[in-house]
């Protein structure tokens, strides 16, 4: 995993049980998303992926602030390369992009638990997750505009996740909006009390580790890819997933159980 000039790793990972925490670990530098930090989310992300131990994951993070957004120093810096940093500035928006919608494609569930603020690329990953707990003193933000820096890509997680007219007055006025706000226009799913927003995310992914994993997964991945579809098609394709899952063994064992009148035996296939 990469590592910070310090040798410690940005990125950490513990399991509760079937939930993965993983924890963005750069408070002195609230939490900026550098290259390292990118490259770090990546491998994490990627190997949870593959685990089928693991039911649903919690995005969290140390320090006051959830995510400043990119690392700006490390871009300034780049800034003397021979060609004004484009290359490098390119890269890092692939590596970000990449690691969005890595969150997004992921099988299991994505839940953020948001503690101070997430501004920029930082209220983009929390966008891109399926939930959202946010602390009451919590704030999201995409100020770019205020550095003569549009916040393009962020507008790409943030438009997906709440209505046209409040993501483009983020993004044009690029004001701090309050949890308690976040929660009205979608973006937040439950507004808690500040220092508790991991231990809610944490019973939230459990409650979903705790139902039939083929279900989920294939819910996520139907519910992502229906989004994208004109009403018709959305139909069909929906409808293709119900059938998939219907055929699994985990429908039949909990329609039979629902029927019988018992808690189900889930084998996760």
């Amino acid at each position: 995993m990469a590592s910070t000039g310090d040798n410690t790793p940005p990125v950490t990972r513990r399991d509760e049980g079937a939930v993965a925490i993983i924890t963005l670990d750069r408070p002195a530098a609230r939490n900026s998303l550098s290259r390292a930090m990118l490259a770090a989310l990546q491998t994490a992300l990627d190997s949870v992926a593959v685990e089928d131990g693991i039911r649903a994951v919690v995005i969290a993070a140390e320090g006051p602030a959830f995510s400043a957004g990119h690392d700006l120093k490390e871009i300034t810096a780049r800034r003397a390369d021979p060609d004004g940093g484009a290359a490098f500035f390119a890269e890092t928006m692939a590596a970000c992009g990449a690691v969005m919608q890595r969150v997004v494609a992921l099988p299991q569930p994505v839940v953020a638990a948001v503690e101070g603020i997430a501004t920029a690329a930082g209220c983009q990953l929390a966008a891109s997750c399926d939930l959202v707990v946010a602390a009451a003193s919590a704030k999201f933000c995409t100020p770019g505009v205020d550095i003569g820096l549009f916040c393009s890509t962020p507008g790409v997680a943030l438009a997906r996740a709440v209505p046209r007219k409040p993501a483009m007055e983020m993004l044009l006025l690029g004001e701090m909006v309050p949890a308690e706000e976040a929660h009205r226009m979608g973006l937040v799913n439950r507004v808690v009390p500040a220092g508790t927003a991991l231990a809610t995310a944490l019973e939230l992914a459990q409650r979903i580790a705790s139902r039939s994993a083929v279900a989920v997964r294939m819910g996520k991945r139907g519910f992502n890819a229906q989004a994208a579809l004109p009403l018709a098609e959305a139909y069909e394709a929906a409808g293709r997933v119900m059938v998939e899952n219907l055929l699994a063994e985990d429908a039949a064992e909990g329609i039979g159980a629902f029927i019988g009148k018992r808690r189900p035996e889930w084998r996760h296939r």
